[in-house]
């Protein structure tokens, strides 16, 4: 019992300690990894061989997108009713210096990204593979943004 409640408290420490943009940082890297990354892998392990449209593959992304939404939603929906002071507090110099700085990581890869899918694949590449690469490069750029975000809040970057 004593151990469950030193358990408890621990976990209310470590809550307590990471900022509500920080949580939200944490939580959009889960949801993009849990959602889309099965879908990632499972278009690079097996390409799509139907051409467009093809219902099964959009339904596969349409399920990615709609699980990344509701995990999404309810992870800021519970952040929200679990710590709502953190939710409502203002950003300040750090939480605006850390966005910036996350935005500017992920604004080059998503421009490498689209570069890359607008102006040199559709040379070589067609359908799913370009539309799949777009996704990609994506997530990955949210990734980036949302990683880029947490480690600077771990570190304790302050511009």
């Amino acid at each position: 019992m004593l151990i469950m409640i030193n358990i408890m408290k621990t976990k209310q420490n470590i809550e307590s300690l990471l900022s509500h943009r920080e949580k939200v940082a944490w939580l959009s890297l889960a949801t993009l990894a849990v959602t889309f990354g099965p879908y990632l892998i499972a278009m690079a392990a097996n390409p799509p061989s139907r051409p467009l449209p093809d219902l099964r593959t959009m339904s596969f992304f349409a399920s990615a997108a709609v699980a990344h939404l509701v995990l999404l939603g309810g992870g800021h929906l519970w952040l929200r009713m679990r710590f709502p002071a953190d939710a409502r507090a203002p950003a300040d110099e750090r939480d605006r210096a850390i966005t910036l700085r996350a935005l500017g990581a992920a604004y080059y890869v998503l421009i490498v990204g689209m570069i890359v899918v607008g102006c040199v694949m559709p040379f070589n590449s067609a359908g799913w593979k370009l539309i799949n690469t777009a996704v990609a490069m994506i997530v990955l750029a949210q990734l980036v943004h949302y990683g880029v975000a947490a480690w600077s809040y771990r570190r304790g970057w302050h511009g």
